[in-house]
């Protein structure tokens, strides 16, 4: 497996990849795919990131687009959607992908990263549950945040306006 930037000719094939690992999951909004087309369209994805097998096909795609946290100032980042393909799952590519994406978002000198996710599933990366840090005006256990450089954050977090697309 190698990990490398999204290209343009990969668009089609990270929206199937990112449908069909969404599309039993009962947290899903059935958007993921096209949130990601939309933040691309909008300039957004900060970090996109795939995961391509030996014979060059892609199984996995990785999303980080910019947050604001209660418009304060600081350069802190979404992770997700994060998509493997089924017959490559529990193989550690998303967590290939989601380790290299942090790395390059240390690299860019980001403050941290948030996410809305199990937080059995993020803890092995740094992510913990902060009730200081909200999502929607409302603190959860599943939205985490890792701390790049300087203080944890207070306040809420808002996304770019492709998460709400239909």
């Amino acid at each position: 497996m190698q990990i490398r930037d999204e290209r343009d000719e990969d668009a089609a094939a990270i929206s199937r990849i990112t449908t069909a690992a969404f599309a039993k999951a009962p947290h899903s909004s059935g958007t993921e795919a096209r949130i990601v087309g939309a933040l691309r369209q909008a300039g957004a994805l900060t970090i996109s990131l795939v995961a391509t097998s030996d014979d060059g096909r892609i199984v996995g795609h990785v999303a980080f687009s910019p947050v604001q946290i209660d418009r304060m100032p600081g350069r802190w980042y979404g992770l997700g959607p994060v998509s493997v393909t089924a017959e490559m799952q529990r193989q550690g590519i998303g967590g290939a992908l989601i380790r290299e994406g942090l790395a390059r978002l240390a690299a860019l000198n980001a403050d941290g990263c948030v996410l809305l996710g199990d937080p059995a599933d993020y803890r092995r990366f740094g992510f913990v549950s902060d009730p200081a840090l909200t999502s929607g005006g409302k603190p959860s256990p599943y939205f985490q945040r890792l701390v790049l450089k300087d203080e944890p954050p207070k306040g809420d977090v808002s996304y770019h306006p492709a998460f709400g697309v239909e």
